[in-house]
């Protein structure tokens, strides 16, 4: 099979749950090597938009976190599974799921699809942070709350 081959439409998720957070982003000549399949790099990097426009949708903007409250949330793990290559052009629906809000982690599941093809999943751990001191803080109760 070549790469511009398509393969069957995969319907599996990690979970069942429904997605709490969706976002849509186009693969653009920039996300891809020079064979127009996208870069892995480049898709971590629109998964971290993403997360961040799903804070912004629950009311807590990474700006004021970061100017304001000095609050950092930075990945401290994140498990990647490639199931499909994404080709310049394609566009791609980021599913976000919620499976924990812990102290001072959050876990986040993903999955991201051309059409009904799934490409990629993750699941990404987020530790609020300090970035005073840059040590792990408890989730403020107000951030805590929306998260959940």
């Amino acid at each position: 099979m070549t790469y511009s081959e398509r393969p069957q439409a995969v319907r599996a998720t990690i979970t069942d749950a429904p997605p709490c957070f969706a976002a849509e982003r186009t693969l653009r000549f920039s996300d891809c090597d020079p064979s127009g399949i996208a870069y892995f790099p480049s898709l971590l990097n629109l998964l971290v938009g993403v997360v961040e426009e799903m804070f912004l949708a629950r009311g807590i903007p990474w700006a004021d976190l970061i100017r304001t409250r000095r609050i950092g949330c930075p990945t401290v793990r994140m498990d990647l599974n490639f199931r499909n290559p994404g080709h310049f052009g394609d566009r791609l629906t980021f599913h976000v799921r919620i499976l924990a809000v812990k102290r001072s982690s959050l876990v986040l599941e993903h999955d991201i699809r051309h059409d009904d093809l799934l490409l990629w999943t993750a699941t990404q751990t987020i530790v609020a942070t300090s970035l005073d001191t840059h040590k792990a803080i408890a989730w403020p109760d107000d951030i805590r709350t929306a998260l959940r």
